[in-house]
């Protein structure tokens, strides 16, 4: 590692399988460019990073920006469900339940 770059990660998890990458990158290296130099593009080849969000630590960033070193770059996939949805239609179940009662 010469003394303009910096270690960071790359992540990106399937219900099946998740992986870091631990990369050593030019301190002025855009998070895009660090994702394409990680290799996680070849392991998992549904990335595509005109649809998939990126963040660091939880909070999305742009493919654009630079990194701090010990970052660790996130890469989000599509919800299957959505959250508000699927919490509105538990709230309806739990309510059906209370008001039916149950024959015993």
């Amino acid at each position: 590692m010469s003394d303009n770059s910096i270690k960071v990660e790359v992540a990106f998890a399937r219900p099946d399988e998740q992986l870091i990458f631990e990369v050593d990158v030019p301190a002025e290296a855009t998070v895009e460019e660090i994702i394409k130099q990680s290799g996680i593009l070849e392991t998992f080849p549904e990335i595509d990073l005109a649809v998939n969000k990126v963040g660091v630590f939880g909070k999305l960033t742009k493919l654009g920006n630079t990194l701090r070193p010990g970052d660790r770059v996130e890469i989000y996939r599509k919800l299957i469900a959505d959250p508000k949805e699927v919490r509105r239609k538990r709230a309806e179940e739990g309510k059906k339940m209370k008001k039916g009662g149950g024959d015993i």
